[in-house]
């Protein structure tokens, strides 16, 4: 059976797992990791994620992400392989290095973040790498830390994650310290770690109670939600992808929206794409940039190249701008 295509929808949260090849380490020391840390938190400030919890294992890692612009699979591709070629030189090996592909479940933002972020931080707890919460406050191959306000991680979106837990920071972090305390009793929780029936019902039993009631639920393998968060989802997916295929087919390209943009604002096609940072270009750059990914689902490198500009440009003026209209 074919896999199935993922669900990359910009904006969305995304509870992603990268594995070694066989098992094997993808991590072997911590100039490994901090090198694996900090080409993660250099796309996230570049716009390309919010990077709500991490944690690296020796030979896995766990990311939680709500995807920026042009969705997670332009972001993953230059993590993963930008990684994949410096592990390989450093250690004078070929050949893969991750097993297949990632693997990437979008979520249900509101019932799942906090169990998430929390399911995330507690890997060295339950795979025993630390001895207890005291030592994870500390340990630094996680987002834990930052979490707590024992690092300094800019690229993590710490605001985001404490708003779950109170308005306050500092009671916030309270509160949070002792949600993930209480999660050290729950054990290895499957049903955070994929989607489908089962998982986002809570386990078996729940399935068999809507049987007996002659229930259905819809369920999606790529999404962790309930049956109205899997039609919401996929309802959005499949409208997305036919309105880029109704754009494309009628002709409407890059160069016609930056035609339209630039007359609406009488500037010059010329000025816009010499990569002017006068206020009223880098406006109309953004639009440009916002309607060529919705519209035609252009990634950001391409638009870059079109509008004279770094692909980080392009991603931080987009998300800007989503901000705005939001």
């Amino acid at each position: 059976m074919p896999r199935q295509a993922r669900l990359d929808i910009p904006g969305a949260l995304h509870h992603v797992m990268v594995r070694g090849i066989n098992k094997s380490a993808i991590f072997r020391d911590a100039k490994d990791k901090a090198r694996f840390v900090g080409r993660l938190g250099s796309n996230a400030l570049g716009g390309e994620a919010s990077v709500l919890a991490w944690v690296l294992m020796d030979n896995h890692a766990h990311l939680l992400l709500r995807s920026g612009p042009q969705g997670l699979s332009s972001m993953m591709r230059k993590l993963l392989t930008w990684y994949a070629q410096y592990f390989n030189r450093r250690h004078g090996r070929s050949g893969h290095l991750f097993e297949n592909r990632y693997k990437s479940i979008l979520c249900d933002e509101d019932t799942y973040l906090a169990a998430l972020v929390r399911y995330i931080h507690l890997n060295p707890v339950r795979a025993k790498v630390v001895a207890g919460l005291a030592e994870l406050d500390r340990y630094p191959w996680s987002g834990h830390r930052t979490i707590m306000g024992q690092a300094d991680s800019p690229w993590m979106d710490v605001d985001d994650v404490l708003s779950q837990f109170g308005r306050r920071k500092k009671s916030a972090r309270t509160a949070y310290r002792k949600f993930v305390e209480e999660g050290m009793r729950l054990g290895r929780q499957p049903e955070l770690t994929g989607g489908g029936l089962v998982r986002s019902l809570g386990g078996w039993s729940h399935v068999v109670s809507m049987r007996r009631k002659l229930s259905k639920e819809d369920a999606d393998q790529r999404i962790l939600g309930t049956g109205d968060f899997v039609r919401r989802v996929l309802g959005e997916a499949e409208g997305r992808a036919l309105r880029q295929l109704k754009i494309k087919k009628s002709g409407l390209g890059i160069a016609t929206i930056i035609d339209d943009e630039c007359t609406k604002a009488r500037i010059s096609r010329a000025e816009l794409e010499a990569g002017s940072r006068r206020a009223r270009v880098c406006g109309v750059r953004a639009t440009v940039a916002y309607r060529g990914m919705e519209e035609l689902g252009l990634p950001a490198a391409e638009l870059a190249r079109c509008l004279g500009v770094n692909t980080s440009s392009i991603t931080r003026s987009v998300a800007r701008l989503e901000k705005e209209r939001s």
